[in-house]
């Protein structure tokens, strides 16, 4: 059975949440930076992307290479992850060995080196990154479809960045980005596992107590004025598949209509509940599975609802079965939306969608890594835990009314932005 969740902030601004769940011997620790794409200017874009791979680069007390070896050797696994509204890293390690992922974390958070030979390497690793992402049509389409639905939010551009920003990004700038953001001020360290409270307590203020806290940092975004009518953009590109999505404007992660539009994605789409947490999707019960995979119009649907610090979008995304035209599957698409409003989801859909984002939910949740993630997600994109742990109680005083709200506020053409991407036979790549 897990312990209540205990939080405090350090003298120096760093925001600690613990758990302990003894139910096996490992602890989960991440440091959640808040630091994402939305905090990138136009010619800087994809630096906490760029950062995240210099901090897996070694510092002088741990060499470049040094680290990896050492998180094997004890068992563990070590990650990371850019989004965009914060980057994420994480060590998973047998309890009694959970002492190097703090010195590696406290030690990397002050003291990667950044070598200008590995930050070159990477520069080249990322840039083909980025090439490989653009021979798959959806990253293509979803790049111009973000470039569109935002004009002045940072939200504009994709997380790894522009292709311009990455050549001509210099060490002094991504140096720069990291000694701004990578700070105790800005940081939220997450352990959950098997540990006492008051001993994690005390090598959490040995290691990290003494780090200076860095300057604050000002809220960053320009928030997007409203959309006045329906956008839509085009993508050609090499392939076989036809792609379409519909993009609704959609609410912050702490709004009130966050968890009703969640429940009616996972209603209407068959999509998951809350984005990281529940993941995305379809299933056979759904009515867009009915509407567009059952009748062979698409091969799949799915819905996405992400919890972001500022608005964002809904997305549902299909794929073209091999044959089928864009405008017949954007009619039986439309046709769908539209009948929302005469036909609403009912309490049986609702009560199937809950019951499958709870399952959902718990499942998430049962490994300490599982937990560190969602308790971590919550106090980085709402700043406060309880978002998660009353997520079950907040899905299920979910209302019909409710539902029907968000579906009459969001689920509008004039805020939608649409993308289309048609595969052009001549860019079609062969090997």
């Amino acid at each position: 059975m897990p312990q209540p969740i205990y939080k405090t902030i350090l003298d120096n601004g760093l925001t600690v949440v613990l758990r302990e769940m003894h139910h096996a011997p490992v602890t989960s620790f991440w440091l959640w930076y808040r630091v994402g794409s939305r905090h990138e200017r136009p010619g800087f874009t994809g630096a906490s992307h760029w950062v995240e791979h210099m901090m897996f680069k070694g510092s002088p007390r741990f060499p470049n290479g040094s680290l990896d070896r050492a998180v094997s050797r004890e068992g563990g696994r070590w990650n990371a992850f850019t989004w965009l509204d914060f980057t994420a890293y994480y060590e998973t390690m047998p309890a009694d060995r959970i002492a190097l992922a703090l010195e590696l974390e406290a030690d990397r958070m002050v003291n990667a080196s950044f070598d200008l030979d590995d930050l070159e390497t990477e520069r080249t690793v990322i840039l083909s990154e980025r090439q490989m992402y653009e021979n798959e049509p959806l990253f293509l389409l979803r790049e111009e479809l973000g470039a569109a639905a935002f004009r002045v939010h940072p939200y504009h551009h994709e997380i790894i960045g522009d292709e311009a920003d990455l050549r001509s990004m210099s060490r002094d700038e991504l140096y720069g980005h990291y000694r701004r953001y990578y700070a105790p001020q800005n940081a939220t360290l997450v352990a959950v596992g098997d540990f006492q409270l008051d001993e994690m307590l005390d090598r959490i203020r040995a290691e990290f107590g003494s780090l200076p806290g860095g300057q604050p940092v000002p809220a960053a975004a320009r928030p997007e004025p409203p959309q006045r009518g329906e956008r839509r953009v085009t993508v050609q590109g090499p392939g076989e598949t036809a792609y379409l999505i519909y993009a609704y404007r959609s609410p912050a992660a702490a709004h009130a209509d966050y968890y009703p539009l969640a429940l009616l994605n996972a209603a209407f789409s068959g999509g998951g509940s809350l984005g990281f947490i529940g993941g995305n999707g379809s299933n056979k019960s759904s009515r867009l599975y009915k509407a567009l995979v059952a009748t062979e119009l698409a091969a799949a649907v799915s819905g996405s609802v992400a919890p972001t610090v500022d608005p964002y979008l809904y997305t549902i995304t299909t794929v073209l079965r091999p044959g089928r035209q864009i405008a017949e599957v954007e009619a039986a698409l439309q046709a769908e939306v539209a009948r929302l409003a005469h036909t609403p989801i009912n309490q049986s859909e609702l009560d199937k969608a809950l019951k499958r984002a709870k399952a959902q939910f718990v499942m998430a949740g049962e490994s300490v890594t599982g937990q560190a993630q969602m308790i971590g997600l919550a106090e980085s994109v709402i700043g406060d835990y309880s978002w998660f742990e009353t997520a079950l109680e907040r899905l299920s005083a979910v209302t019909l009314d409710d539902i029907d709200r968000v579906r009459q506020t969001y689920l509008t053409p004039t805020n939608r932005t649409v993308g289309i991407y048609e595969p052009d036979d001549r860019q079609t790549r062969t090997d």
